[in-house]
């Protein structure tokens, strides 16, 4: 006869955690049920003020509390020990490498349970056999990766990790034992709060001296803001840099709508080569790139190839200017001081000298033919500018082609754009859009790539449960286009084809979105998408799955560009700084 559950105590290691997750601004949960983790689940449901949001797997738990993070500042996501755990862990690599503080917290077997594996060689389910696995693999995408055996120390350990979170905006990974979740435990003292980091002086002051005198003696000098600047709250503190330079400001496509878009400094999102003419133009012309919060990637090797050495750049793990080297210097005590100088300075705020519109595309004008990549951005874009829904929504783009193609839209609000845009794992677009619903409190419009979708297909089922009335459109084209191009761009000419690993099956949508609870339209012309648009518009808590058909050889210029350019010569060599020399 198997031994009796242990009696919960007073307070609980479940209660705990539940209680801090609350404390430092968490109000949801998503989570994938598991045995071990029954105990806190059951803690989630009797506690007010954080809500369990059920998804269909362990991916979808991940990309939702990743979605979510990136508006509340904290996500967490519960799942099962080894299969669960080892599912998210995707989730958690693209946390770690785009700042995205989310929790993954599981359980494993209990005390006894441990023991008899460990002596008797009884394999518990979930189990490798290596009792420590989940923790070592996850402490390579976490700042903190642990578990809890002894409730005596579970506040300490739980502290702990939760303020590296705060302090690196990173995720981290907690697994309890399923017997100490109901193990007794003392109550939280006190507020968790992020550790700040401090500069060293002497080598904030040759930096920002260093930095200075390059600004002042370029012609041409334009900010280029990164995704850092918004997860360690320093928005307010760049837009004071802007106004007072009247510089002109670009962005990463991670970053992209970190400050409002609207400003007439904004010169387009830079994306290498598959940026809007005029800003690949102010960007070729530029004397003095000013990274700011950047996290650098291979979309662009041309601007590192050719001006790695007129370059400032600056975020939360290293700093420069040039080739020169300034450990320890703290991300916004650099904008500080740099806001400072150009506040102090008569000759700003200078006179922009890049003014760029909207990029003009032949084929935005071109209302003949059947539905392309570009005509779908023009329409859905002009139509949300039209009824003025900017305010409303989030765009929320997938590693597909369409990320290049929305990546040029002007007039977006701060906060307004999500994508992966540096770990770039399909189907996070279509996972992560019932946390940023949930997270933001404004409703996701996604575009997602036919072989993303198919990939996380089945969280249009979370959105439905949760009533959250997404659109979802997948840009039906049967094919890996953005791979296919990297592979070989000659196979979108009329005699190529696609490689037969880069070929989708063909799917019935309405089907699909009948299965799931959801609405479902299938658009293939400009008429039909504007009906498909009106009824959408209206739909206040379901979500709409959209289907739009483009040829299959349908090239967006934007990824023409980026997949036929040369990669330059590396003409650098990054030197890494050990540790973190910034940040928050």
């Amino acid at each position: 006869m198997a031994a009796a559950a242990p009696a919960p105590a007073a307070y609980s290691v479940a209660q705990y955690l539940a209680d801090r997750l609350a404390q430092c601004g968490l109000g949801h949960v998503f989570a994938v049920p598991g045995d071990y983790a029954s105990h806190f689940l059951d803690a989630l449901d009797g506690m007010p003020g954080i809500v369990r949001v059920p998804n269909i797997n362990e991916l979808g738990s991940g990309y939702a509390a990743d979605g979510y993070a990136r508006f509340r500042g904290i996500g967490a996501a519960c799942v099962q020990y080894g299969v669960g755990t080892f599912s998210a862990l995707n989730c958690a690599a693209g946390a770690f490498v785009e700042r995205v503080p989310v929790a993954f917290i599981s359980a494993s077997p209990s005390t006894k349970d441990r023991a008899l594996e460990t002596t008797e060689s009884i394999l518990f389910h979930h189990s490798t056999g290596d009792l420590d696995a989940d923790r070592d693999i996850f402490a390579q995408v976490t700042v903190a990766s642990l578990i809890v055996e002894d409730p005596v120390l579970a506040p300490a350990q739980i502290d702990a990790a939760l303020i590296a979170m705060l302090s690196h905006r990173r995720p981290i990974y907690i697994e309890v034992l399923q017997d100490v979740w109901v193990m007794g435990c003392a109550r939280p003292q006190g507020a968790l709060a992020p550790i700040e980091a401090t500069s060293d002086s002497n080598a904030l002051a040759a930096l920002v001296d260093a930095a200075w005198t390059r600004i002042s003696a370029a012609e041409r000098p334009v900010l280029w803001a990164g995704i850092d600047i918004q997860r360690f709250g320093l928005q307010d503190l760049l837009q004071r840099i802007v106004d007072a330079s009247g510089l002109p400001f670009t962005t990463t496509s991670l970053g992209k709508t970190v400050l409002d878009e609207a400003q007439p400094q904004f010169i387009g999102t830079y994306a290498g080569p598959a940026s809007p003419a005029g800003t690949r133009e102010a960007m070729t012309r530029c004397d003095c790139p000013i990274a700011l919060g950047t996290i650098i990637t291979d979309d662009y090797l041309d601007i590192m190839g050719s001006s790695f050495g007129d370059m400032i750049e600056v975020n939360y793990e290293e700093a420069r200017v040039g080739w020169a080297y300034y450990p320890g210097v703290a991300l916004r005590d650099f904008l500080q001081n740099l806001a400072e100088r150009f506040e102090a300075d008569p000759a700003f705020p200078r006179r922009c000298w890049a003014a760029i519109a909207e990029d003009d595309d032949p084929e935005a004008s071109d209302a003949a033919g059947p539905l392309t990549y570009t005509r779908f951005y023009r329409q859905l874009t002009d139509w949300l500018k039209e009824r003025a829904l900017l305010d409303d929504i989030v765009l929320v783009l997938g590693e597909s082609t369409s990320l290049y193609v929305f990546g040029n839209l002007f007039g977006l609000r701060q906060n307004g754009f999500v994508a992966q845009a540096a770990w770039g794992s399909l189907g996070h677009e279509t996972g992560c859009a019932l946390g940023v619903a949930l997270g933001s409190g404004k409703r996701p419009f996604v575009v997602a790539g036919d072989g993303g979708f198919m990939m996380i297909c089945q969280e249009l089922s979370s959105l439905v449960r949760a009533g959250i009335p997404a659109a979802v459109f997948v840009m039906s084209n049967k094919g890996y286009a953005i791979e296919q191009a990297f592979v070989n761009i000659d196979a979108f000419t009329p005699q190529g084809s696609f490689a037969p690993f880069d070929v989708l099956p063909v799917w019935d949508y309405l089907s699909l979105a009948k299965a799931f609870g959801a609405r479902g339209f299938r658009v293939d012309s400009r008429d039909a998408l504007a009906d498909a648009l009106k009824d959408i518009e209206s739909l206040t808590d379901v979500p709409a799955l959209i289907e739009v058909v483009i040829p299959e050889k349908d090239l967006a210029p934007q990824l023409a560009r980026l997949a036929g350019a040369p990669v330059p010569e590396r003409k650098y060599l990054r030197t890494p700084i050990p540790g973190p020399t910034g940040g928050d």
